[in-house]
C-alpha cells in the first residue's frame, strides 16, 4: 500500500517537473520577444499558448499514469 503511494507521488513529481520548467521557459522567452518587439505580440501569443497547452498535456498524462498505478 505505501509503496503504491510513494510511486504515485514520484510519478506526479517527475511528471510535473518537466512541464513546469517548459511553461516557465516558454513564458520567459515570449515576454522577452514581446519586450524586444511589442508589435509582434499578436503573432507570439497564439504559438505561446499552443506550446503551453502541449506542455500541460504531458502533466495530464503523468496524472493519468499515477491514477492507473
Amino acid at each position: 500500500m505505501e509503496l503504491t503511494t510513494i510511486s504515485k507521488a514520484f510519478v506526479m513529481g517527475v511528471g510535473a517537473l518537466g512541464p513546469a520548467l517548459a511553461i516557465g521557459m516558454i513564458g520567459a522567452r515570449a515576454m522577452e520577444s514581446i519586450g524586444r518587439n511589442p508589435e509582434a505580440a499578436g503573432k507570439i501569443l497564439v504559438p505561446m499558448l499552443l506550446a503551453c497547452a502541449f506542455a500541460e498535456a504531458v502533466a495530464i498524462y503523468a496524472l493519468v499514469i499515477a491514477f492507473s498505478i
